[in-house]
């Protein structure tokens, strides 16, 4: 801005002065023509006073060049001239200031002269005999005059646009400091020229409403960082060539990619066939969706692409850990197999006795063995049945009865009599230790609890085994039934606790059982929000131990 508002002013300076040298020439051409004039007038008085004492031979007494004397007759003929011919001249009548002369007595012109071929001045005096004395001062002498005059206002000049340029320039920077030295954080706060002020708050209006704008969009940006960090699905943005725009944190995490990603492509992230074409299909504008295993977790995978005015610009890919649905649903058809299986084994064993009797193939002795052996197996498919209900009733976190103070060792001693027989069967003694702990809980359901841990204690015990059920109170209660059987090994312990597992399908069927007791156990744990523990050693037994949250005032 200096620079312009400086040559601005060099500028205006200039013309400023070419304008006034030119004016200032006009003045003193137009001076010096006058002068000239008057000049010639004075001269030619004292050549015509000369030409009048001494005839006109006084003319050739004069030596001076610089004016042109010419004597005109009084019918226009050149009778004398000091730079041409005489006689080779013209008739002279017909010339403005002769003819001036001769009407009036003096007489002034100025044309470009045929003879010299240059301007020239002219004044005639008519003189006593009727003829006209002419003197005449060529362009070239006003020049000599002008230029004589002028060479000093040139170097004036020159030293005017020095200076002026030299205060041009400190003006200049004068007038720009203070707009140099604007506060624009505060624009209306500045003290500066009256002109910039319409400006000042213009910038002023201009600020509140871009900060107003950016508190908007950072408080936009801010919400959707926290909306996109606090989701459990991970939330990926890209652009049409690939490049990671934005993700959160749970992008990251279900994908195994670094906590602070470089920019770049987003298959850095995941090198998967699954992830890859979820990208190549949803920048070619089609909707894709799919699964993705990685890191022993299922992934589903939803690319959607980004269009603006018709044309795909990007993605955004949406990244949701399904592992437990898919376990879920692995389990269901687990269940769904199991169950089909175990239903099947007793329906067949009461479908084959039913069709022998039937048949009537078998003996009246053996009639009342078959009998027994359908009961049985439909004791075995009640029972079944009753299981699954219950954990079915877990599931849905269905409770039979309300939720009350139940005392666990008295709960352990009901359910330790109704095993009694089994026990005496097993040839196993089972004792209840320790002393009352009272909680808050489904009655039935801990004791459903109690009883299936015990029973199986029973069950996978040897001859002259023991089984310990010791109820301890604190500040938290504890439930522990030790037993003194077969144990169980290390690759088995993580899966006790699953529908229809067995360790020893073989021992399983002599037992009997529907498999399903460690999963109540396990559902019924928690449903009460108790800690479920396993230990067990092959040949020398196994205990498992419920612990109870603490009792809330």
């Amino acid at each position: 801005m200096a620079k312009k508002i400086y040559q601005a002013i060099c500028l205006v300076a200039a013309l400023v002065l070419v304008l006034s040298s030119a004016i200032l020439t006009a003045v003193l051409y137009d001076y010096f023509s006058e002068q000239t004039q008057r000049e010639l007038q004075a001269e030619a008085v004292y050549i015509a006073h000369g030409l009048e004492l001494e005839g006109e031979s006084y003319l050739d007494t004069l030596g001076d060049k610089t004016r042109r004397i010419t004597l005109i007759a009084a019918d226009g003929t050149v009778r004398y001239d000091n730079e041409a011919d005489a006689a080779s001249m013209e008739n002279h009548l017909d010339r403005e200031e002769v003819r001036q002369a001769l009407e009036t007595g003096d007489g002034t012109g100025s044309r470009v002269s045929r003879t010299l071929s240059r301007e020239t001045f002219y004044y005639a005096r008519q003189l006593a005999d009727g003829s006209v004395l002419r003197l005449a001062a060529t362009q070239r002498s006003v020049w000599i005059l002008l230029l004589g005059v002028l060479q000093p206002v040139a170097v004036l000049v020159l030293l005017v646009l020095i200076l002026g340029g030299i205060l041009a320039y400190r003006v200049a920077g004068r007038i720009v400091a203070p707009i140099n030295a604007l506060d624009l954080e505060h624009p209306e706060q500045n003290q500066v020229y009256e002109e910039v002020s319409p400006l000042l708050i213009s910038i002023a209006r201009l600020r509140r409403t871009i900060d107003r704008q950016l508190d908007e969009a950072r408080q936009k940006q801010e919400e959707f960082r926290l909306i996109t960090e606090h989701m459990s699905e991970g939330l990926l943005v890209i652009d049409g060539q690939t490049n990671l725009l934005s993700c959160n944190g749970s992008a990251l995490k279900l994908l195994h990619g670094e906590a602070s990603p470089a920019p770049g492509s987003v298959l850095a992230l995941n090198r998967s066939e699954a992830f890859r074409m979820a990208v190549q299909e949803s920048l070619a504008g089609r909707h894709w969706e799919g699964q993705l295993e990685t890191g022993g977790r299922t992934l589903q995978l939803m690319a959607n692409p980004v269009r603006q005015e018709a044309e795909v610009t990007g993605a955004v890919l949406l990244v949701v850990d399904i592992t437990e649905r898919a376990q879920r649903e692995a389990l269901r058809r687990e269940f769904s197999a199991n169950v089909s299986h175990e239903l099947k084994t007793p329906l067949t064993s009461i479908s084959g006795f039913a069709e022998l009797l039937k048949s009537g193939v078998v003996a009246g002795a053996d009639v009342q063995d078959f009998a027994n052996s359908i009961y049985e197996e439909a004791q075995r498919l009640i029972r079944l049945v009753e299981d699954i209900i219950r954990l079915s009733a877990l599931d849905e976190m269905e409770l039979p009865g309300e939720m009350a103070p139940v005392d666990l060792y008295r709960l352990a001693q009901q359910q330790v009599r109704r095993l009694e027989p089994e026990a005496e069967k097993r040839q196993v003694a089972v004792s209840v230790l320790g002393g009352s702990a009272v909680v808050t809980g489904s009655a039935p359901v801990l004791g459903e609890m109690i009883y299936n841990l015990c029973d199986n204690a029973i069950k996978y015990n040897r001859p002259g085994g023991t089984v310990d059920v010791v109820v301890t109170a604190g500040k938290e209660a504890t439930l522990l039934v030790r037993d003194t059987g077969i144990g169980i090994p290390r690759e088995s312990r993580s899966r006790v606790f699953e529908r229809f597992y067995r360790v020893d399908k073989s021992h399983s069927r002599d037992v009997g059982g529907t498999g399903l007791g460690l999963s109540i156990v396990k559902h019924g744990a928690q449903l009460h929000n108790a800690k479920l523990t396993l230990e067990s050693t092959e040949g020398k037994g196994t205990t498992v131990t419920v612990q109870f949250p603490a009792e809330r005032p």
